[in-house]
């Protein structure tokens, strides 16, 4: 069996390589921001003010935060960001992160956009995943009427029934273009609904590859036996299986809706727990890799070595279909670019859409980065040992 050299994630030319001097001090000024909780706190406090009160503070956001971040207020803007990642081999994945919409209107443009993620995809290597949120498309609260069984009036059918269709139309664009589509993980109690119109894409759209894929957030506690079953299913009917998988983003709000309706904390006890779900997971996927092909969302330095050793010890190549490593745009680069350079699939999570509706996003991130021990430390450090190896190389 070939032996490959490890993916050295402290690799920091490689890592940083796409990115000037410029743009590295700012990113050394954005993590040394969120790597302080109050400073980070104060910072997203005076955010949230100024556009409460219109001040005008767009441009400054979209020249910091917004710009290391998201791609752009819309595609075309998004364009300088999908080539220069194209250049280091490592894709996009345009993201429209619009959030808050919740009119049908609203609705409508949303899948509209999405559309048009696909017309900008189609043919282009540079991009090879589109996405999609549910909740982008339909309303919370029927999602989760939906998934109590609760009696839906006859208004709510007809809006359930224009989700679905909404749902289909950008399903049947994917398998048309031939771009897949990763339909993103929500809220436990709206995701059961999210599965069912996922598993309903896949029978009719994953014949003859992984077209449509739904994501597995491994820190729920039954979600490697819902990632069994979904595989289960897939091979009864005679489908493929597409899976992103993730750890989850939703920690504090699920634990704290069970804690209120008093029902069981659908989320493992501890992170070791759900690093080992992550890791079973990856295994499994590549176990039944004739039927699943697997995209791996996350910023885990051994979720993601340990993915190329299970590749290496199938026998698969680093640029074999079936296997995607994913990031979010402005993060973890030492991890996308360094297994782009070693040959391995990587696209980033590029998020975009006008600055003031892309806010609550940008404001997850500084939360995320804050509240993940070690996550903006890690992030300051290697930028800092690169901007240190450029200054020593210049002397």
């Amino acid at each position: 069996m070939e032996v490959r050299p490890r993916v050295l994630f402290d690799d920091t030319a490689v890592a940083f390589s796409h990115k000037s001097d410029r743009a590295l001090r700012k990113a050394n000024l954005i993590f040394t921001l969120v790597n302080h909780p109050w400073m980070s706190a104060l910072a997203t406090g005076a955010v949230k003010a100024s556009l409460a009160l219109r001040l005008p503070v767009k441009s400054l956001i979209k020249t910091t935060a917004f710009e290391h971040f998201c791609g752009g207020e819309t595609i075309d803007e998004s364009e300088q960001t999908i080539q220069l990642l194209d250049r280091f081999h490592v894709g996009t994945i345009l993201d429209y992160s619009v959030e808050g919409e919740n009119s049908e209107a609203d609705f409508d443009d949303t899948c509209a956009e999405i559309l048009k993620t696909f017309d900008k995809a189609s043919g282009n290597r540079a991009i090879p995943f589109c996405v999609f949120k549910v909740t982008g498309l339909g309303d919370m609260d029927l999602l989760a009427k939906v998934q109590a069984r609760e009696v839906l009036t006859p208004e709510e059918q007809a809006a359930m029934f224009r989700v679905r269709n909404r749902v289909k139309q950008i399903c049947e664009k994917a398998h048309q273009t031939g771009v897949p589509v990763l339909i993103d993980a929500e809220d436990s109690w709206i995701q059961d609904t999210i599965d069912s119109l996922a598993y309903e894409m896949m029978h009719q759209y994953n014949r003859e590859k992984a077209i449509v894929y739904n994501t597995f957030q491994m820190y729920r506690a039954d979600m490697l036996t819902n990632l069994r079953h979904a595989f289960h299913v897939a091979a009864m009917h005679h489908y493929y299986l597409g899976v992103k998988m993730v750890r989850g983003a939703y920690l504090e709000k699920e634990r704290a809706r069970a804690a209120e309706k008093g029902y069981p904390d659908p989320i493992n006890p501890t992170k070791e727990a759900t690093d080992d779900l992550f890791n079973k997971g990856l295994a499994f996927c590549i176990d039944n890799k004739q039927r699943i092909s697997l995209v791996c969302g996350s910023h885990n330095e051994y979720s993601n070595h340990y993915l190329t050793v299970l590749m290496e010890r199938h026998g698969m190549q680093p640029h074999d279909q079936r296997v995607y490593f994913s990031q979010l745009l402005g993060m973890s680069d030492n991890i996308s670019f360094n297994l782009a350079n070693a040959g391995y699939n990587v696209a980033k999570y590029v998020p975009y859409g006008p600055v003031e509706a892309v806010m609550p996003y940008l404001l997850r991130r500084a939360a995320e980065n804050t509240s993940v021990a070690g996550q903006s430390s890690r992030e300051l450090t290697l930028i800092r040992k690169e901007l240190k190896r450029r200054s020593r190389t210049r002397a």
